[in-house]
């Protein structure tokens, strides 16, 4: 009897593909490459050439470095240029990979009650403001809501250089401390303006009475960066299968299969590995 349970669990774990020795490292990234469906669309083809799993943990940029910076990611895959420097800087990984980009817009009810349909995003938030226009902020330390805030300021809402208090960005300026999912949610129930990446926006299904109302301003150029974060700082995390992600993400094979990411036809991120 106990040798048929033996053979019995020994052909239950080979139908089920199951080893013990599986190797898997684990991702911090952000709401957007999650939302956007990005990763459903990677991480398969990265694991048929590595046959490592990757588990993706996805929260807001500046979740994702702070779960880094503790030792708790192998890898990380976020998009604020500043903040990653920051990050490499002070000995948290060897060096930032510019991996693809996309760009932000800006998204509000179709009959545009504050008037910012163009291409000038600054020019679009002085008018928010000045209009008392309801917007949404993500206010969740994300690499959107660090790209919302350099924006206002970039508006001259406030002095140059200087964040820009709640209270000069009209009365209509609420944060939701959520996702960009949520965030869109709550912008398409209350016909408010919200700055959204591109990904997330293509592939978001509640639009309601929203539309893309402002694209195309350089300012709004998003970049994502991969790093593998530091085994000698960290000497438990997997930093070869970690190395192994980012060498294939930034190789010709990993690039093509970011740009092959579409949605009703239309491409979500642009590969630039090398370009920094």
């Amino acid at each position: 009897m106990k040798s048929f349970r033996f053979v019995a669990l020994a052909i239950v774990l080979a139908a089920g593909g199951f080893s013990a020795n599986a190797e898997t490292i684990t991702m911090a990234s952000t709401t957007s490459t999650e939302q956007s469906g990005l990763f459903s669309h990677l991480l398969p083809a990265f694991k048929q050439a590595s046959s490592i799993d990757v588990k993706v943990v996805a929260v807001g940029t500046g979740q994702a470095i702070d779960m880094a910076r503790r030792g708790d990611a192998d890898v990380l895959f976020v998009h604020d240029a500043a903040a990653e420097e920051k990050f490499v800087a002070e000995g948290f990984a060897a060096r930032r990979f510019p991996v693809m980009y996309n760009d932000f817009v800006l998204v509000g009810p179709k009959n545009d009650p504050a008037a910012v349909k163009g291409k000038d995003i600054a020019a679009a938030l002085k008018k928010i403001a000045a209009r008392n226009a309801a917007f949404v902020s993500r206010g969740d330390k994300s690499g959107t809501d660090a790209a919302e805030h350099r924006l206002w300021s970039q508006a001259g809402v406030a002095k140059a250089g200087q964040p820009v208090p709640n209270d000069r960005k009209g009365t209509g300026y609420r944060e939701c401390g959520c996702g960009m999912g949520p965030a869109l949610n709550i912008a398409a129930s209350s016909g408010a303006y919200v700055l959204a990446d591109r990904g997330t926006w293509l592939s978001f299904k509640n639009r309601g009475d929203l539309a893309v109302l402002v694209e195309g301003d350089k300012r709004l150029f998003n970049q994502y960066g991969v790093m593998v974060v530091s085994p000698a700082k960290f000497p438990h995390l997997n930093g070869a299968g970690a190395q192994k992600f980012v060498d294939w993400v930034i190789s010709p094979a990993g690039q093509s299969t970011v740009a092959s990411y579409r949605i009703g036809g239309e491409q979500l991120f642009f590969p630039n590995a090398g370009s920094q």
